[in-house]
């Protein structure tokens, strides 16, 4: 196929960086990356928005208002944007990764670090994105990296500061991750908890539906405070069985990223769930979003994970029941707060 691309702009020395995935969490990231100092190109499927991206600097449709870096460059061909590149983000929604895997795996530059930018489960096989990039790109763990913190991507692409957390087995490669993204506006910092940040990352966005679903009710700020801090501990028991930090869960990834999502009006889920709250239903929701809302597909595969651990999750179960439509909305609040007892301070 004939690349009508405007040309890759390069700078001597610099990393060449793919970042798979042009909607607005793979654009803003991108972003960064090329603010960071980084030579980045995006894939986008469309070759339309691949041309949008290149020429005009913009992508209009998930990033209204922001300018690009001039060194952004875009291509609908795979291979052209992983040509070269010692680092691939990859930011395609959950449910795609494999099969995006599949279609790129014998061109993905062997020694290149790959970084998953993705908060979810994958269905049928429950799994964490890194878990299947591992199985389908068969790579070592140090190879493989995880970014996850209170990141709302329109915020970053406007260059409002704010942390993240990169985390890989090998401390090496989080730190070089950490490097490629950090600009003025982002810290990143590191650790080596991928099970921690990533579940941190996955189970925020199961409690920002619950949120979303009783602002639409119409409910106020004690309930919401209440879901949030009772959210926490939940999902922090469940990252622990499963072998996370709880202080992992404590920071950016964890407590970081529920605020942001559960606080803000540009949070996917927090949107679904306020869908949900007004009375549509989920088939109505999923047609309403332009963008995928992540916490969605994951309640299902998580709920799973929670029984097979003996994990307690009353705000997911019952986020699961308004999905399925045999939970009123209105119903959801006053049940969950009401189980459990709060944590005690050691003596």
């Amino acid at each position: 196929m004939t690349n009508t691309m405007p040309i890759r702009l390069t700078t001597p020395g610099a990393r060449r960086v793919a970042v798979l995935g042009a909607g607005s969490w793979g654009t803003s990231f991108a972003k960064v990356l090329a603010d960071g100092g980084s030579d980045v190109a995006i894939w986008a499927r469309r070759p339309e928005l691949a041309k949008e991206i290149s020429e005009a600097k913009r992508n209009s449709n998930y990033l209204p208002g922001v300018n690009l870096p001039k060194s952004l460059w875009a291509s609908p061909v795979v291979e052209e944007v992983l040509e070269g590149a010692e680092m691939v983000f990859i930011s395609v929604p959950s449910q795609t990764l494999r099969q995006n895997l599949v279609a790129v795996r014998d061109i993905i530059p062997k020694p290149a670090i790959v970084v998953s930018l993705m908060k979810g489960v994958e269905r049928g096989s429950a799994l964490r994105m890194s878990q299947v990039i591992l199985e389908e790109l068969e790579i070592s763990p140090n190879q493989v990296a995880v970014i996850s913190g209170p990141n709302l991507a329109l915020e970053i692409a406007r260059e409002e500061p704010t942390a993240t957390v990169a985390a890989s087995e090998s401390q090496a490669t989080a730190s070089q991750v950490a490097l490629a993204a950090r600009t003025d506006y982002l810290r990143t910092f590191t650790n080596t908890d991928v099970i921690g940040t990533e579940f941190g990352g996955v189970l925020k966005n199961l409690i920002a539906v619950a949120i979303g679903i009783v602002d639409g009710v119409g409910y106020g700020e004690n309930t919401k405070a209440s879901i949030i801090t009772r959210g926490l501990v939940e999902i922090t028991e469940f990252a622990v069985a499963y072998g996370g930090r709880a202080e992992t869960l404590a920071g950016l990834a964890g407590l970081g990223d529920l605020i942001a999502t559960c606080e803000s009006s540009l949070s996917r889920n927090n949107t679904a769930g306020r869908l949900l709250g007004q009375g549509y239903s989920f088939k109505d929701v999923v047609a309403q979003m332009n963008q995928t809302a992540e916490g969605l597909a994951s309640v299902a595969p998580i709920l799973e994970l929670a029984m097979a651990k003996g994990v307690e999750m009353p705000i997911v179960s019952q986020v699961a029941e308004v999905l399925a439509g045999t939970l009123d909305p209105r119903s959801i609040a006053p049940h969950l707060t009401s189980s459990g007892e709060e944590p005690q301070p050691e003596s």
